[in-house]
């Protein structure tokens, strides 16, 4: 499978943002008594009931009522939450996607039909994550910026933990008529079935330390705002690992048995593996 479509990561950020059910103003209440008749009396007719944003949807904000000021209010923050959530997602899963024509597999250790070990190698994510995150204002730049890094160290740590596990990858090699194993491509397999370790891409580790690495208490609605993203970034990821196979894997290696006409063939032993790269598919 593709890298993850910008356009389900989004959808997810969005609905996910939007189940906080954020009310803007935040904290704002009704006054009683002459201050709530003060209040009434502060704006023109028809200015208490305006309609809200239905263009946005799911609405990631809600007006706390329906007086002018709060309606304008949801609509600007709807479009300004709404546009970098777009544009962040677009930018994670053009990195996954690069990351993924690029990637590799090496050092997995053969004998006979079973597979072990081996790493992925990638190229870095912060890079190209940063390529195309919104940047336009300076708290755009901060949050891009935290999400890149932490996203981009968060994969690096996963990929680390990623190993195949006595997989029967090579059915031929258990009997090869010559002293060298010929190159052979490894039986496909969903990338689900390797052994990894993903605590580092989990929707609370990635949160906690955007929100640690952005060390602003007082960012808008920025703890909804990671929360949002690494939801759909984990979502999108338990998708990503079902259907996405491991192919392409090369594996060689020699036959010290092999002593014909005694012995005709013989199981490979010690050979290795290597992945070309785009072998996630």
């Amino acid at each position: 499978m593709p890298a993850p479509q910008a356009s389900a990561m989004k959808q997810l950020a969005r609905l996910k943002f939007s189940s906080f059910n954020l009310k803007v103003p935040t904290g704002w209440k009704q006054n009683n008594g002459a201050p709530g008749e003060q209040y009434q009396n502060a704006f023109k007719s028809g200015e208490l009931s305006t309609a809200p944003d239905t263009a946005t949807q799911p609405p990631l904000f809600m007006p706390a009522t329906m007086n002018k000021h709060h309606t304008d209010t949801q609509k600007k923050l709807n479009q300004q939450f709404g546009s970098y959530i777009d544009g962040v997602c677009s930018a994670i899963c053009s990195a996954w996607s690069q990351w993924q024509t690029a990637a590799t597999m090496v050092g997995v250790v053969i004998n006979a039909v079973t597979a072990v070990g081996g790493q992925i190698i990638g190229p870095p994510w912060t890079p190209l994550i940063l390529a195309s995150a919104p940047k336009g204002t300076p708290q755009e730049m901060k949050y891009s910026n935290v999400i890149a890094t932490v996203l981009g160290t968060a994969w690096l740590t996963f990929t680390a933990t990623v190993k195949v596990t006595g997989m029967p990858w090579y059915p031929a090699f258990a009997a090869v008529p010559s002293p060298v194993a010929p190159p052979m491509p490894n039986v496909p397999c969903p990338f689900a079935a390797l052994t990894q370790v993903p605590v580092s891409i989990s929707v609370n580790v990635l949160k906690a330390q955007m929100i640690g690495q952005l060390g602003d208490p007082q960012a808008l609605h920025h703890k909804e705002l990671f929360e949002a993203i690494c939801d759909a970034f984990e979502k999108s990821y338990n998708l990503w690992k079902v259907s996405t196979m491991v192919t392409n894997v090369l594996g060689t290696g020699p036959v010290p048995t092999f002593a014909p006409p005694f012995i005709p063939v013989g199981p490979v032993v010690g050979g290795v593996g290597t992945m070309t790269p785009g072998g996630f598919t």
